[in-house]
């Protein structure tokens, strides 16, 4: 799903993956390569959120968002083998590649969208359309 910054109108994300699970979470980007989508760790309720770069080898940029779709906190440069939690409470952690917050000028107040993209085939092409996902 796309993610965009509705406050400063820029995407965020073109694409990411949904961690709901215990299981996903706590693997998180474990493992995996800086290229990847960005991952979404969404939880049962809002919290104070602490993140672990164990096993993950490269730098991230991570905004926390509440059940507002608010962005309550930021992390740039989340390095390796290092942990983080967040100030105030969140619903979700968006982790994303290193340099993704500045790029977006993305920071604490602003209001996040999740997009859902659909996409229909047809003889002539395809169609795409986008919505809120929430």
């Amino acid at each position: 799903m796309p993610i965009k910054n509705a406050t400063t109108n820029r995407l965020i994300a073109a694409s990411s993956r949904l961690a709901d699970s215990l299981l996903s979470r706590s693997m998180g980007l474990m493992f995996s390569k800086p290229e990847q989508a960005a991952l979404v760790l969404k939880f049962e309720r809002e919290e104070r959120i602490s993140l672990h770069m164990m096993f993950v080898f490269y730098p991230i940029d991570v905004i926390f968002v509440n059940k507002r779709l608010q962005v309550v906190d930021v992390k740039e440069n989340l390095r390796p083998f290092d942990t983080y939690s967040s100030g105030r409470k969140a619903l979700y952690a968006i982790e994303l590649p290193k340099g993704t917050v500045k790029d977006t000028k993305t920071k604490a107040g602003h209001r996040i969208e999740f997009l859902t993209v659909k996409q229909k085939n047809y003889l002539n092409g395809k169609s795409i359309t986008i919505t809120k996902s929430r």
